[in-house]
């Protein structure tokens, strides 16, 4: 199992020109899964993703995760 990720202001998934899902600030994640992947690297890959701490402070520094922001996620699979 692989993720691309990408922190966004905002995001969208276009199929045939309709809008499927939308966020605002937050993660789109890519994500490619293989046939020998299981629930458990799901739920691994899960955890570390919302435990990035890839967003500013109050001091500038890259700090916070998402669930510190309440910030959205959008899951291209």
């Amino acid at each position: 199992m692989r993720a691309v990720i990408q922190r966004v202001a905002k995001a969208q998934v276009l199929v045939d020109g309709q809008v499927v899902s939308r966020i605002s600030k937050g993660l789109l994640v890519l994500i490619g899964i293989g046939i020998n992947d299981t629930i458990d690297t799901a739920d691994y890959l899960v955890k570390k993703i919302v435990d990035l701490r890839i967003f500013e402070d109050s001091a500038g520094k890259m700090n916070l995760s998402i669930k510190d922001i309440n910030g959205e996620l959008l899951l291209v699979i």
